[in-house]
């Protein structure tokens, strides 16, 4: 039967593959990331160590209180281990120089989380003390690519950053990190530290038959502990707590996940929606197939058995299709809007058909075709044999409660559709709002790149300050190149924040005390950006680490610090009481510069101190090294791509042969901070058109069989008098009350249902006049145009034709 309607069928199957395969690329990235389980033995008790404030929670955390966690948990936890980001990444020097991304890790990481090790050993407890040696375990990865799986390997001498460094052990090709690294070496962190310095993970292991809720308690005391140990170290409202590390990895996606889903499962309804519509105007044509049927003795339930083995039939067909069209569309998608989604690989290279999706669409597809063919098929399985055989085929089905149904159905499809659309108008808003921030600086023609100094000719910052002289020299002779300079971050991806201290205000005086971004900078910094000074003076040559502490200020910490004063000539102490390796004088401030969105075009930026490169102090240096590379940034006169192989070149000569990493221009740098939010507004305008798209034909559909069901009473109509404008605005109208309908109770759901999206969204209230006057509008006029063609076609019938038809 499907067969010899393939107009029917085409349509059927086309609308619920869209619908499936919707649900089916949304579900198969909820699965990758918020349902299969780690990759590490017994995940679920694996915990992540976290502090707490009053206003949240924050992953990192320093080695005082590692140490702490690591002495004074033994009762509830086990393999209290730390490691940090990747940070600047390792420089394998020697022949053909490359920088790889590796992670210090203390010994415990490997039991931990698993890791297997398919040649030599991992680090034991005294290479991962202070002085241990230089030792490293190689990823499957790296030992296949770089040494062409060599099962000689363990023993040999590898060259970082032109330091020998021991090969102990090769881990084995299933172990994957999070961070992803391709060496690891040991953390070496002093059991006697007093760094308050907050720039790694910790991560354990709940002991078997403690529960999550022991384990915080035991921390709260640990908290107390420390509090006691290093009195202003932590606030009486701050504290210890373990989150399993799964929530800490999806933390930040699964609300939008959860939205996603939500909008497709809208789609589906839809789509629904439609094949039901279509389901009804197909029964209707087969009323006295079925009262032959009836007649003939079939019962009931045998009839809906039928319709439903039809129905079931058609969505199982559209899953299959919808299989491949979301799987292979989420691929498309994440490949060409890269989200930084976790634990779905680059480009969605993790999602995969497991046995969780392919049961998911199974199930979608047997619920739709329930529920789609469930309310046709009751319909049609108690026709009035007698009528219904007297009947002629044409007009037969025209009853109330079939009209009312596919009335009902069409205002239940503009309604969904409308609050899609008014969702994804939001996010649209969203998107235009963040390309209208004024970032602070300007993007265009500038080349960024990373650069790992680490090693013990590096541990000193004459040496980082040295190399940067000698790298702006080279860089800056290179034709075409306007400016450069070097840095340890980039505007908007972050950075790091310190306490600082206003000389010569009275302790306990409001605004004597605070927090700040910290950042470093060389001079030509703000000249390669283009931010303004506003006051004051620029960084020079002259401020070395021999001359006098300075520092620049942003303008919002200048107004948050010193309303009323001008803060340039005053000084600040710079982390006071975070760790010896901050310890340093007083710093002038030397000028104010303007404010830049050092943490996203979506956050306001926040108070910033920038201190000269040249006077980091060594400790920092030293920091730096294992988690930050120096950040180079070079202005052009034109398109930057074309210089930078030379640029490369010379930042390789300056520094003794070290590689070069992560090659970006800062307009690249701008989309990809707000990739997620792309990623989310495209999804959700995808499926909003989507659904506009069926709400017209849905429309249109019911409306054409309006006009054909119709035709002998147009005919009539036409007969005594009624012109043609007549005619086509009865049918417009029929339609219309229909769709405004549907706008009206999908403006009602929208008011309620948009709320969801307000942590979503940037510059633009949940209840945007304009968004929920002009999607409305929008959305009437697609109805309207839908109405239109069927409503032309009835205006155009002829009378005496229209009379004869049976």
């Amino acid at each position: 039967m499907f067969l010899k309607n393939p107009g029917f069928t085409l349509a059927a199957v086309g609308a619920l593959a869209l619908g499936i395969g919707a649900n089916t690329a949304i579900f198969s990235v909820v699965n990758a990331v918020l349902l299969k389980p780690l990759t590490y033995p017994d995940p679920d008790r694996i915990v992540h160590l976290m502090l707490t404030y009053p206003d949240g929670s924050g992953p990192v955390t320093s080695p005082t209180k590692y140490n702490l966690w690591r002495t004074e948990t033994g009762s509830v936890l086990q393999d209290v281990t730390a490691y940090d980001f990747g940070g600047p990444g390792f420089n394998l020097t020697g022949d053909h120089p490359e920088q790889v991304h590796g992670i210090h890790a203390s010994e415990a990481f490997f039991r931990l989380f698993g890791a297997p090790v398919m040649l030599g050993r991992t680090f034991t407890p005294q290479e991962d003390s202070p002085n241990g040696g230089n030792v490293v375990v190689l990823s499957y990865g790296l030992w296949q690519r770089r040494y062409g799986g060599d099962p000689h390997m363990v023993g040999r001498s590898i060259s970082l950053s032109n330091e020998p460094y021991t090969v102990v052990g090769v881990l084995g090709q299933s172990f994957r990190s999070d961070p992803e690294a391709e060496l690891f070496v040991p953390f070496q962190l002093d059991p006697e530290s007093t760094n308050q310095g907050h720039y790694f993970q910790a991560s354990a292991r709940l002991k078997p038959g403690v529960t999550l809720a022991q384990a915080n308690a035991q921390l709260k005391i640990v908290a107390d502990q420390f509090r006691r140990r290093y009195p202003g170290g932590m606030d009486v409202h701050e504290g210890f707590s373990a989150e399993p590390l799964r929530d800490l990895i999806v933390s930040d996606i699964r609300s939008s996940l959860f939205v996603l889903l939500g909008a497709v499962g809208f789609v589906l309804l839809i789509a629904c929606a439609n094949v039901a519509n279509l389901l009804l105007v197909r029964a209707t044509g087969r009323r006295r197939e079925f009262a032959i049927r009836a007649a003939m003795g079939a019962g009931r339930a045998r009839i809906v058995r039928q319709l439903l083995t039809e129905s079931v039939l058609l969505s199982v067909t559209g899953g299959v299709l919808g299989l491949i069209l979301g799987y292979v569309g989420v691929r498309a998608l994440l490949a060409v809007s890269p989200a930084d989604i976790p634990r779905v690989g680059e480009g969605g290279a993790d999602l995969g058909l497991d046995w969780r999706v392919l049961l998911f669409t199974l199930g979608v597809s047997l619920l739709t075709g329930i529920l789609f063919g469930l309310f046709p098929a009751l319909g049609a399985a108690r026709p009035d044999l007698n009528t219904t055989l007297k009947e002629s085929s044409n007009r037969s089905g025209t009853g109330f409660r079939q009209g009312m149904a596919r009335s009902l159905l069409v205002v239940s499809e503009v309604s969904l559709a409308l609050v899609l659309l008014i969702g994804a108008a939001l996010l649209i808003r969203t998107y235009m709002a963040l390309r209208a921030v004024q970032p602070g600086f300007d993007t265009h023609h500038v080349l960024t790149m990373e650069m790992s100094v680490v090693g013990d000719h590096f541990s000193k910052t004459a040496a980082v300050a040295q190399l940067v002289r000698n790298g702006r020299e080279r860089v800056n002779a290179i034709p075409g190149v306007e400016e450069s300079a070097s840095t340890c971050c980039l505007p908007l991806e972050g950075g790091f924040g310190l306490p600082f201290i206003v000389v010569g205000r009275p302790l306990g005086k409001e605004q004597q005390t605070g927090g700040a971004g910290w950042m470093n900078a060389s001079p030509g910094y703000f000249s390669t950006f283009k931010i303004p000074i506003l006051r004051g003076r620029d960084f020079t040559d002259q401020d070395t680490a021999g001359a006098p502490g300075v520092v620049l200020i942003n303008q919002t910490m200048a107004k948050q610090f010193w309303p009323k004063d001008n803060p340039v000539g005053q000084q600040i102490i710079i982390g006071k009481g975070v760790g010896p390796q901050f310890d340093e004088p007083a710093r002038q401030i030397i000028g104010i510069v303007g404010d830049i969105h050092d943490g996203g075009l979506n956050r306001n930026p926040r108070p910033l101190m920038i201190i000269p490169q040249a006077q980091v102090t060594d400790g920092i240096t030293a920091l730096n090294a294992t988690i930050g590379p120096v950040v180079w940034v070079v202005r052009t006169h034109a398109d930057p791509h074309q210089l930078s192989s030379a640029i490369v070149e010379q930042l390789r000569q300056a520094s003794g042969g070290f590689p070069v990493a992560r090659v970006r221009t800062m307009d690249e740098v701008v989309v990809r901070s707000t990739a997620r939010e792309d990623f989310n507004m495209l999804l959700l305008t995808i499926f909003g058109a989507s659904a506009l798209l069926l709400a017209a034909i849905g429309i249109y559909g019911l409306m054409a069989y309006s006009v054909q069901q119709r035709t002998q009473e147009m005919g009539i109509r036409m007969a005594l008098g009624a012109d043609r404008a007549r005619i086509r605005n009865l049918v417009v109208w029929h339609g219309m009350r229909l769709a405004l309908a549907g706008v009206v109770i999908g403006v009602g759901a929208a008011f309620g249902l948009t709320r969801l999206l307000a942590s979503f969204l940037f510059g633009v209230k949940v209840y945007d006049p304009t968004v929920f006057v002009a999607v409305p509008v929008i959305l009437t006029l697609v109805a309207l145009a839908a109405v239109w063609m069927p409503a032309t076609r009835a205006s155009r019938l002829d009378p005496m034709q229209a009379l004869r038809v049976e």
